[in-house]
């Protein structure tokens, strides 16, 4: 059975782990920039990717790897034109990674159903109301400074302090604008303005962010962190650590990963729940 919005913005309450799998239509995306810009190319892997056990499609037109630069609306809507119809034909829910209301609201049109800003509704105040307006699920990130230069020089005195108080201040923000609490998902940013002790930290603390109340997403896939602590320097390499990194968040709290490598996290998380359900049902010996 295809997972529903409603299972996704209720995953903190039953538990069930959601699989959000990546599609960047971009030529210059970190891992796999120029995979996918084809419309051909771009459906064929959506259509793996639900097959492999995507519960959401997150599809992007502008890339935020650092060092990366702004791709504008009219930019990002021609990438997704033929795109984004071929991806919602695939029958998951698919959400729309953009700060840009104007490219949400096209994504919105052609059947999205989740807005993933990695601003947290800070680039453009009109996608807060947007997403009121159309009812759409709507993820909050942290990021610090902006992908350009966010890991020039990235500082903080309690990291996990700082991103949970400011995911608090976006969901209010958030609230304030008209967005139904119950439509939001925080997520800490991994490997945006953060460095590799940051990172860590904020996958050890994910307790702390899911005291919010609100579905925590992470998002390590491939990521530089995971090459540091393992050497592999070719991000296609990192799915180990990326399932490594999806497994500890999801003990502690987690139910959304945003990753590229669905099956062999799907595979994952469905051992971790069945060994936990075998937990759950156990009896207990009596002496």
């Amino acid at each position: 059975m295809r997972t529903a919005l409603d299972d996704i913005l209720t995953s903190h309450r039953t538990g069930k782990s959601v699989v959000m799998g990546i599609l960047n239509v971009t030529p210059d995306s970190f891992s796999d920039g120029g995979d996918f810009l084809d419309p051909a190319d771009a459906r064929r892997h959506a259509e793996r990717m639900a097959a492999d056990g995507a519960d959401v499609i997150d599809v992007g037109a502008e890339s935020t790897r650092p060092g990366s630069d702004r791709v504008d609306a009219a930019g990002q809507i021609a990438r997704l034109r033929d795109v984004l119809p071929a991806v919602v034909a695939c029958g998951v829910p698919v959400s729309i990674d953009t700060t840009r209301s104007e490219v949400a609201a096209f994504a919105l049109d052609a059947g999205a159903q989740l807005i993933n800003d990695v601003s947290a509704g800070r680039d453009d105040p009109e996608l807060l109301a947007l997403a009121a307006e159309r009812q759409a699920g709507l993820v909050l990130m942290h990021m610090l400074a902006r992908p350009k230069d966010m890991q020039a020089d990235p500082r903080y005195d309690d990291v996990v302090g700082e991103v949970r108080a400011f995911l608090a201040e976006r969901i209010e923000a958030a609230a304030a604008a008209g967005v139904d609490r119950g439509a939001l998902i925080v997520d800490p940013g991994i490997g945006f303005g953060k460095r590799l002790e940051h990172n860590l930290a904020l996958l050890a603390s994910v307790g702390a962010l899911a005291s919010l109340g609100r579905p925590v997403l992470i998002g390590p896939s491939r990521k530089r962190f995971l090459g540091e602590l393992t050497g592999r320097a070719e991000p296609r390499q990192r799915v180990v650590g990326t399932v490594a990194a999806c497994l500890s968040a999801r003990w502690r709290g987690a139910t959304i990963f945003r990753v590229h490598d669905v099956s062999a996290v799907r595979e994952a998380l469905t051992v971790a729940e069945g060994i936990d359900a075998s937990a759950e049902k156990k009896t207990p010996m009596i002496d």
